[in-house]
């Protein structure tokens, strides 16, 4: 107590300062448990970051390729445009002129080949980078998931050591249980 403040403990303050004076097992063994599940907590936490970060870069990636794969189409359609009228002057022309449009013609479709092969290309590399980025928001719900029920375990932890409940216990046990099923599972990428 300072010289300036009054403080008044309240009853469970002296009843957890009484007991860990008294060498009380069961709120030592708690303690112990809870702060091993909140370091396990803060690793699952960080996974689940890690991976969520992951699906992004991945839908990143997918919608640049995206994008190229249509401006690789918006050129393949600007050289048929040409393509067509090269078609359109050999038709209308004859001789030399005729000959000229012809090879132009031809060009513009052989060029056509070549970007519609790139443009194919970046498309499949943008449906890749979407499975990747689905594969790891899946990963990333399994960790969110697993850090939950530990959580929820770290929560159940404080109020049987409040409540003194040795059967509460049980609900701590099952969730973390849950929570390391399921981490188990995100590790496994399932």
């Amino acid at each position: 107590m300072s010289s300036e403040h009054f403080h008044v403990h309240g009853a469970h303050e002296h009843e957890v300062e009484h007991k860990a004076h008294t060498g009380d097992s069961f709120a030592a063994r708690v303690a112990v448990m809870t702060a091993v599940l909140a370091t396990i907590g803060a690793l699952m936490s960080y996974q689940g970051g890690a991976t969520q970060n992951d699906a992004l870069l991945f839908k990143n990636e997918a919608a640049i390729r995206k994008t190229e794969a249509s401006d690789q189409w918006n050129f393949y359609q600007a050289k048929s445009s040409k393509q067509n009228l090269a078609e359109l002057g050999a038709t209308l022309t004859t001789g030399d002129t005729a000959e000229r449009y012809r090879t132009e013609a031809k060009r513009y479709n052989d060029e056509k080949k070549e970007i519609q092969k790139k443009a194919e290309e970046f498309e499949r590399a943008s449906v890749e980078a979407n499975a990747h980025s689905e594969a790891s928001m899946h990963v990333h719900h399994r960790w969110a998931q697993a850090t939950t029920l530990v959580q929820i375990s770290i929560a159940l932890a404080a109020i049987a050591l409040l409540t003194r409940r040795k059967w509460m216990l049980w609900g701590v046990y099952g969730a973390a249980l849950g929570g390391g099923i399921l981490a188990t599972l995100a590790a496994l990428h399932i």
